[in-house]
């Protein structure tokens, strides 16, 4: 007499099984439209934000309708890919446009409700402790931002655990790629879940391009993970500042005079940049980017301080862009490393050991 398997492994295999039947064909239109429209409503059904946080899930997971469509664009022929690429895309865009609409209105819902649930008597004595100081880290970032909002970009964020897709496929980095390997990457146990530590914040800029409207001018700041030993000058964890420029007609010369504005505004009126070619395979051109530093210790120098180039049009079209309408330039800088030899710190070390000495030497303003 037969009897069925039940074990978690085999009720897992019929459950993916399923999940990739359910999946709509990367060009089936209306297949797409339907995911989109059950996403929407599911979105608009949810009552709170542990309500939205089950939606998303099941509408923008790694088992979701859309992303399991858009892994088999890989097993169409060549002149299919963009066409997918472009569908699943915007459909895509439009599902986290929507997310993104509906935690703002659930997030300012929970915030009103806390504010009178967690009401404070302003009357009370305070507390006498000695103040601490802001992070020198955050109040740089906040002037990096202060720089580009003032040029009229926006300001980007994106999650710290990302999936592969955004932080390798989409970007155009090759499945044998080095960053890839266990050696590089912080992976998200089981592996083959696709969720790694991000180790750059450039998938923010690919959700940026799948969010909003052309054009796209986006800031990225936030924290990165690689597999770095601890020294003077790496730790494992770190931060970033991104931009991203998605527009038409735009060129190297707009790239360079937006970074030399930049460095004007970090280092003063007499700085200047130079560019180095180089490779990423997010850009082509790739350019290393050099900044003359005039108050460097032991005198004025050029000095590494980040990476940029024109974006590769595969990013484009793995975001729906279409690269014969639109060129983009990306760059990108640490903000520990902008801080070391802005402010002549030594040893990174001194950044994340928690003393507030190192805090209070720079006071309020870096």
């Amino acid at each position: 007499m037969s009897r069925t398997d039940t074990s978690p492994e085999v009720q897992e295999q019929e459950a993916a099984s399923a999940a990739d039947r359910a999946a709509p064909h990367p060009l089936d239109e209306n297949a797409v439209e339907t995911c989109v429209q059950n996403a929407l409503a599911a979105f608009d059904e949810a009552a709170d934000l542990d309500q939205l946080k089950e939606a998303r899930l099941a509408h923008t997971g790694e088992k979701s309708p859309i992303v399991l469509a858009n892994r088999q664009i890989k097993d169409l022929a060549k002149d299919e890919k963009k066409d997918a690429g472009k569908l699943l895309g915007g459909a895509r865009g439009r599902i986290q446009k929507a997310l993104a609409v509906r935690t703002e209105v659930l997030e300012a819902e929970h915030a009103e409700r806390i504010l009178v649930e967690e009401a404070v008597d302003v009357t009370a004595a305070p507390r006498r402790r000695p103040l601490g100081a802001r992070h020198p880290l955050t109040v740089l970032q906040e002037r990096v931002c202060d720089v580009f909002v003032g040029m009229g970009w926006e300001i980007a964020e994106g999650p710290e655990v990302e999936s592969e897709w955004f932080n390798f496929d989409a970007l155009n980095f090759d499945p044998d790629h080095p960053a890839r390997e266990m050696q590089d990457t912080f992976f998200v146990e089981p592996k083959d879940s696709h969720l790694v530590l991000r180790t750059h914040t450039s998938p923010v800029q690919v959700r940026s391009l799948l969010e909003r409207e052309l054009p796209v001018y986006v800031l990225c700041p936030g924290k990165t993970f690689r597999t770095d030993e601890l020294d003077a000058t790496h730790t494992p964890v770190f931060h970033q500042f991104e931009g991203l420029a998605v527009d038409k007609g735009l060129t190297m010369a707009d790239l360079r005079g937006t970074l030399e504005h930049f460095a004007r505004q970090m280092f003063g009126p007499e700085a200047a940049i130079r560019l180095r070619p180089s490779y990423f395979p997010f850009t082509e051109p790739s350019a290393e980017m050099d900044i003359w530093h005039p108050g460097a210790t032991g005198g004025p120098q050029w000095i590494e301080w980040g990476g940029c180039g024109m974006v590769n049009p595969n990013v484009l079209r793995a975001a729906g862009v279409d690269p014969e309408v639109y060129t983009g330039f990306a760059f990108g800088m640490g903000v520990e490393r902008t801080l070391m030899f802005r402010n002549d710190v030594s040893d990174m070390r001194d950044m994340i050991e928690g003393d507030v000495r190192f805090s209070q030497h720079f006071g309020m303003e870096v």
